[in-house]
């Protein structure tokens, strides 16, 4: 089957006017995208992000976008030339909407469902990873790779950490040498798993996994089984290390490993409570951080104590291996 994917462009007042049209006409299913809401996104969650894409921004700027499928067939093309004249006694009738311009894409089943799932393909990491989408692990070419390199099956989600960012795999390529058998590991920020599922698959014997998102549990979770993981070696728990006193308590300290991929923010609050985290010798991995900010973190992790041991860098982006 065929689906029309058909786009109105309007501005943030003209949103509402568009979103009612459509449902007199039996359309309720639509997605908004927002300059307002974007930009609004941006200046309420500094804490969450160290960059934006440019291209992602530029696209964004002054527009406003009604989007709603309807099937390729008879009664579709039916719909929208009702949206189509209704468009037009809008511009008629009403100003300041913006252009109203409807335009129009074609997509097939499979890429309603699936089109996504092109975009994530298995990923050589290092010397040993493999980074398998779920998807992939029954490919004959697939499976040989995974006979020669460690692999590391993950279903990507909503949630950060599929290996294809450069700061997951800075941390990645730094851990395959670091993790070994007898190590306790500490994951903040743990997203997907990715990182501290790594560290058990290379060998490290328990792993705790912690995110301020609670719904990191189950996708960090169904990762882990995904990679014959159980939960007794695996602990997932959700809360902020920062300022929850009993999360604190339970994480205890006494790591091999603490990882943390999140950004600059972060790690700088961060690093006063990393040292008491780690066992004698052990090692703080920590990345997520944009190169204008990287002279600033590494001040702050030597101003807590930790001595940087290695400094990773690639795209932008930057890595730091602490004791």
């Amino acid at each position: 089957m065929k689906w029309l994917e058909l786009h109105i462009d309007t501005n943030h007042a003209g949103l509402d006017t568009v979103e009612a049209m459509l449902s007199g006409l039996g359309i309720d299913n639509v997605v908004i995208d927002d300059e307002t809401e974007f930009q609004d996104f941006l200046e309420n969650n500094h804490q969450y992000w160290d960059y934006v894409d440019e291209a992602l921004e530029q696209r964004m700027q002054g527009r406003s976008r009604v989007t709603f499928y309807l099937e390729a067939g008879d009664e579709g093309f039916a719909k929208m030339a009702e949206v189509r004249l209704k468009l037009e006694e809008l511009k008629k009738t009403q100003t300041g909407l913006g252009t109203l311009l409807m335009t129009m894409d074609t997509m097939e089943d499979a890429d309603w469902e699936n089109n996504w799932k092109q975009y994530y393909k298995p990923m050589e990491i290092g010397e040993r990873l493999l980074v398998v989408p779920q998807w992939e692990q029954e490919d004959p070419q697939v499976r040989a790779e995974c006979a020669r390199r460690v692999p590391l099956i993950l279903e990507p989600g909503l949630t950060f950490g599929t290996g294809s960012h450069a700061t997951t795999r800075l941390c990645l390529t730094a851990l395959e040498k670091l993790a070994g058998p007898g190590q306790r590991v500490l994951d903040l920020g743990c997203g997907s798993g990715i990182l501290s599922i790594a560290a058990l698959k290379l060998g490290a014997d328990t792993a705790l996994a912690v995110d301020i998102d609670d719904k990191c549990l189950d996708v960090a979770y169904e990762n882990a089984a995904m990679n014959g993981i159980g939960r007794d070696r695996y602990t997932v728990l959700a809360g902020d290390i920062l300022t929850d006193e009993a999360l604190k308590a339970r994480i205890g300290g006494g790591y091999d490993i603490v990882l943390a991929n999140i950004v600059a923010d972060v790690i700088i609050a961060l690093a006063p409570a990393v040292r008491p985290l780690l066992k004698a010798g052990g090692y703080f991995l920590c990345s997520g951080i944009i190169d204008d900010r990287a002279e600033e973190v590494a001040g702050k992790l030597r101003s807590a104590g930790l001595t940087i041991q290695e400094t990773y860098s690639a795209d932008g982006w930057f890595s730091y291996l602490c004791r």
